[in-house]
């Protein structure tokens, strides 16, 4: 552990690779305190290039020395940072005071507040996104930082007034100052925690290790303080089964101490009844695509309720919640095209996109286009699992893997077999090289009345622009 550096009102504070989702977030947080933000960065794309441009921060070019002039009293490094990296030699060369993102959340900004923690493998963005709104709701007056802009709020990040900070929990590694998770460092009160699988393996290596990450960060919520889980997922079953907490309770379809009852849909509106063991507590309601979101909402009304929160307030709230950017979000209807983006990369949260999006246009033809591009996704240790999330795509779209992920040869996901093997299936999919040929394959098959839902968690070619032209 790095120790905590003093900075003085109005210090300059430099953060390398400062455009990814969490980054611009605390950069926007740490110039709301008042200090002097700058960054760098390379190949940026929206929506976070363009809340760093809203905000005045320039992103310098790549990561040259010269970024460095004149020196900042602080840097803020990024997990996207090599060590050899020409400013990262040059941080360590000018001796400047330096630590990772997940540190300075801790100690700049959530310090001795009330923390509030979405982790687990999927629904973590949009729990984060669903609490800020249901603590604001209930005037809490909450500072919070989402991995995404949620759209009940201007950006994806606000400086506490009150108590409360609401901030999603990242597994990943921190950066080459301070190995380890980042959610090690968010000192959490009340945590949900959403199913475990096996993700970021290049990191982990093994799930028995990643099993251990979440198990530390378990391990320091204190004794007063609350959890709510997915106990239908085995993994946090034994998980929870290691720890010694007074105040942990269940979510569940179908099993838990928080269940879901009465599960309707009518066009974007979902109702559901919410019972606590056994008893009808609640009838919310939800206008945000996805089955997957009502999953999201149970979780963090339990988590409301546990701090005693107004339980109409927090109905309210979930009426309202928006959504985020870029998680089922409709960005146009090019000639009643509905074309939707969505961050899902890992092989459940694909399947259950592709599921949710079929359901709510039943007569609609779904365009399925995924783009592998996470670490993790672009190795074949997936290629099973996405051949069970695909394969019941009416039409699915893939093409190869990000080209700038180092992988080792044998280990990379193959595409074409992926659908070779679909096709074999009697499925109808089809990879592409360039996203301009994709493009022109949607424009020439989509009718009135069809849907085009684009799964990738990067720029994907900038296609979400050029797809709405084409189609337009």
């Amino acid at each position: 552990m790095h120790k905590k550096f003093d900075l003085n009102p109005g210090a300059h504070v430099h953060f390398l690779g400062i455009c990814g989702t969490a980054m611009a977030s605390v950069a926007g947080l740490m110039q709301s305190k008042g200090y002097t933000v700058t960054g760098s960065d390379q190949n940026v794309y929206p929506p976070m290039s363009t809340q760093l441009a809203e905000l005045g921060i320039k992103i310098k070019d790549a990561y040259k020395k010269e970024n460095l002039t004149p020196r900042p009293d602080l840097a803020i490094v990024g997990n996207i940072l090599s060590p050899k990296a020409e400013e990262s030699v040059e941080l360590m060369k000018q001796k400047i005071p330096a630590i990772s993102m997940p540190q300075a959340i801790g100690e700049y900004i959530i310090e001795d507040r009330t923390s509030l923690v979405a982790a687990g493998t999927h629904g973590k963005t949009t729990t984060t996104a669903m609490l800020a709104w249901i603590a604001h709701v209930c005037g809490k007056d909450p500072g919070f930082m989402v991995g995404g802009i949620p759209k009940n709020f201007p950006r994806s990040f606000q400086d506490p007034k009150g108590n409360i900070f609401v901030i999603e929990g990242d597994e990943y590694e921190t950066c080459f100052l301070d190995k380890g998770s980042k959610f090690m460092h968010y000192r959490p009160h009340g945590v949900v925690l959403h199913q475990v699988e096996i993700d970021h393996i290049e990191y982990f290596k093994t799930f028995d290790n990643m099993k251990n990450a979440f198990r530390k960060f378990l391990e320091l919520i204190p004794d007063d303080g609350r959890l709510i889980y997915n106990g239908e997922c085995e993994t946090n079953r034994e998980l929870v089964a290691t720890l010694q907490l007074n105040n942990a309770k269940s979510f569940g379809w179908q099993s838990g101490d928080f269940q879901i009852e009465n599960f309707q849909i009518n066009g974007v509106t979902t109702t559901f009844d919410i019972t606590y063991q056994g008893n009808k507590e609640d009838t919310a309601c939800l206008n945000v695509l996805g089955d997957y979101n009502v999953l999201n909402a149970t979780a963090a009304y339990a988590l409301a309720r546990a701090y005693d929160w107004d339980r109409s307030q927090i109905l309210e709230a979930l009426r309202s919640f928006a959504g985020v950017k870029r998680r089922q979000e409709v960005i146009g209807q090019p000639n009643n095209i509905v074309v939707i983006d969505d961050f899902a990369h890992h092989p459940t949260a694909v399947r259950i996109t592709i599921d949710s999006i079929q359901k709510r246009f039943p007569n609609a033809h779904v365009f399925s286009i995924f783009e592998p591009r996470s670490a993790t996704s672009c190795r074949k240790i997936f290629a099973e699992p996405y051949f069970n999330a695909l394969k019941q795509a009416q039409t699915t779209v893939l093409v190869p893997p990000n080209a700038f992920r180092e992988i080792a040869l044998g280990e990379e996901l193959n595409v074409p077999e992926l659908v070779a093997r679909l096709e074999d299936a009697s499925v109808d999919a089809y990879c592409m090289q360039e996203v301009e040929e994709l493009i022109c394959f949607v424009q020439d098959r989509a009718k009135p009345g069809d849907v085009v839902l684009i799964m990738s968690n990067g720029a994907f070619g900038g296609i979400y622009t050029k797809m709405l032209n084409a189609l337009s």
